[in-house]
């Protein structure tokens, strides 16, 4: 919801958000500013047949730890969490994570959280060479690379889930990384998914609480039919009024204006013998919801099948619209100013890489990268194919200057 509301603000309504933090990476794609649901969800390894947000999670963030297991060089799902955390919070962490290879490579600032924590650097390197380095015979440069490179990678294959597999095209949408970790990967994903477009939050590490404000109150009602069969006009319309019904006592006990009350209707259908169900809207005409399903189906898997199609479920999705949270407008900037240079080892040498303030930035600025942006909630990476401009709405706007 935060990603949705902060990429609206810039006039774009089709993104892709990863959320990264110290232990996972929550991915989901929003099409045309909607927010899909799920009925085949997962808690682990144990299917949840429930409406929720069609979100995909793996093990991946910062504390992910590297190990060997057999010689192979594997990142996650173990994290080494907050406490101890990485080697590089000095609080005597001895597992080489992600964080620490971003330290390594020197991605990171030496002072974080407005400079109420400091990094320890050599630690990050100690543990980076004990634990993945000297074992593989490698440099601790190449095997912090080889780190960020497996744990990208992994989310790249969730990246995949939620676009390739739903029948998108991820270079048709703009990338929104957040959390503590995500605008140090996001870069490094869109070049790998082809994506040209990365758009940063103003406050990225704290954008899911910004969500709740931006959130409505939402809330549905579904009734699935004793036996799944042929489309039943008339009993559909008698559960729908009854749903309806339900929808409106909700929507009353949370007091919502009339004018702000929305509700919509949604089918749940599959092809006769099979087990799972696609979701399309419903209208009051069995040939359209048919045709629907058809379209939807071979969206999702590419093809469609000359099957009798039934009809599992009904659902009714009540919206309570809720005012919209203020966002400050910035004032425009007089220009992007170095705060310094930091020495980052890229695969091509170690370059002196300009660091910039996010909090000294306004509206209109810009820059090229390699850079990275620093704030008390997250820290940017930029690579070298991007530039970056400054949204008046505070986001930044990363765009490749040569895709690949």
């Amino acid at each position: 919801m935060g990603a949705r509301d902060v990429a609206a603000a810039c006039g774009i309504a089709d993104i892709i958000t990863v959320d990264i933090g110290g232990t996972s990476a929550d991915i989901c794609l929003v099409k045309d500013g909607r927010i899909d649901l799920t009925q085949r969800g997962h808690v682990g390894e144990w299917p949840l047949p429930l409406p929720m947000v069609d979100m995909v999670t793996i093990g991946a963030g910062g504390g992910s730890i590297a190990r060997l297991a057999a010689g192979t060089l594997t990142v996650g799902p173990q994290s080494a969490g907050a406490d101890p955390g990485p080697a590089a919070y000095g609080r005597g962490g001895q597992e080489a994570t992600v964080t620490d290879a971003h330290v390594v490579l020197g991605h990171l600032p030496a002072n974080l959280l407005g400079g109420r924590m400091t990094l320890d650097a050599d630690a990050a390197r100690r543990t980076i060479e004990r634990r993945v380095a000297a074992p593989l015979g490698l440099s601790a440069e190449a095997a912090a690379r080889g780190i960020l490179a497996i744990i990208d990678n992994h989310m790249v294959g969730a990246l995949r889930i939620v676009s390739v597999e739903r029948g998108h095209d991820p270079r048709d949408f703009t990338l929104v990384p957040f959390g503590g970790a995500g605008p140090l990967h996001g870069c490094a994903l869109a070049e790998l998914l082809g994506i040209t477009r990365v758009l940063i939050p103003s406050a990225p590490g704290v954008l899911c609480a910004d969500g709740l404000l931006a959130a409505d109150l939402k809330a549905d009602f579904s009734r699935t039919l004793p036996k799944a069969g042929p489309i039943d006009l008339s009993a559909a319309r008698a559960i729908y009024a009854e749903l309806g019904r339900q929808a409106d006592d909700w929507l009353s006990a949370e007091r919502v204006a009339a004018g702000d009350r929305q509700q919509s209707r949604i089918a749940l259908l599959r092809y006769h013998g099979q087990g799972g169900e696609v979701a399309v809207g419903w209208v009051d005409d069995a040939g359209q919801v048919e045709a629907a399903f058809a379209a939807a189906h071979e969206s999702l898997y590419g093809f469609a099948l000359d099957a009798p199609v039934e009809l599992v479920t009904l659902r009714t999705e009540a919206t309570g619209r809720m005012p919209p949270p203020p966002r400050p407008v910035l004032a425009t900037g007089s220009g992007a100013v170095e705060e310094g240079r930091l020495p980052v080892q890229f695969a091509s040498g170690t370059a002196q890489v300009p660091l910039f303030s996010r909090a000294a930035f306004g509206a209109g600025d810009r820059f090229a990268g390699p850079a990275i942006i620093s704030q008390l909630d997250a820290t940017t990476l930029v690579l070298p194919n991007w530039t970056g401009e400054v949204h008046p709405s505070g986001a930044i706007l990363l765009t490749m200057r040569t895709a690949p």
